[in-house]
């Protein structure tokens, strides 16, 4: 396939039009993916957005892309989202990178009551949330996603409670009687699903939760890590929804 780029130029180019990526983006495809004068490639505004076109200039600080095509790909809808609670290590950002490649549509960091790692006062919380936000939209480019995941500022238990009054909330618990295999979508609500950190979600919050009308459901009969059980749940609505 084609080499996949992401530009804000790209929203509203017509066939005839040249793009011009420039900075990080031309000095990826110029440097690092060596893309070549007369190279096809595909470029999106992460909106939607979808060109194909030939390069038609290569230097690390531009490079130049005329469109030959564009198509306009809606989003998609019910929205998947990822409620994923903070944990030590990189297991979150494995979370954050798998679940864009599976496609989520907003990916919700939480520190949850159990949550080892902590991201502490408002700079560390803007940081984490960026870091988020760039292992996401490089996963989208690789995967070649028309529409980039929104990332979400860091969620208390309130927020995620006020959750249920607009979208469906399935809490991922390893000990609930319903398989997740066994729900079926009855609206076009989003799907959110609540992912706790290594040591579970603690019993306050899994109380709350389901007094607002967040549903319980388990992955299988094993116990899944917090970095597999969102990207796990992901594929299953995936199927449930005829999407793959």
């Amino acid at each position: 396939m084609p080499l996949h780029f992401v530009a804000e130029e790209a929203s509203g180019a017509q066939p005839g039009a040249r793009v011009a990526l420039t900075g990080a983006e031309a000095h990826h495809a110029a440097t690092v993916r060596r893309l070549r004068v007369g190279e096809e490639v595909t470029l999106g505004d992460g909106r939607g957005a979808w060109l194909t076109g030939v390069c038609t200039a290569v230097s690390p600080r531009e490079v130049v892309v005329e469109v030959a095509s564009r198509r306009d790909v809606p989003a998609p809808a019910p929205r998947l989202v990822l409620v994923q609670a903070l944990a030590k290590g990189d297991r979150d950002e494995l979370a954050v990178q798998a679940a864009t490649e599976l496609g989520v549509s907003e990916i919700v960091p939480w520190q949850a009551a159990r949550s080892v790692s902590r991201w502490g006062d408002a700079t560390k919380v803007e940081k984490g949330r960026l870091r988020w936000e760039t292992i996401a939209r490089e996963a989208a480019k690789q995967a070649h996603r028309a529409w980039l995941p929104e990332v979400g500022g860091l969620a208390t238990l309130p927020a995620l409670v006020a959750r249920t009054e607009t979208a469906r909330v399935l809490v991922l618990d390893p000990e609930a009687d319903a398989a997740l295999s066994g729900i079926r979508p009855d609206d076009r609500r989003d799907l959110v699903f609540v992912v706790g950190p290594e040591g579970g979600i603690a019993p306050e919050e899994r109380d709350a939760l389901a007094a607002a009308g967040a549903e319980p459901v388990r992955l299988g009969d094993t116990v899944l890590r917090t970095s597999t059980a969102g990207p796990a749940a992901l594929a299953v609505a995936n199927v449930l929804l005829a999407r793959w």
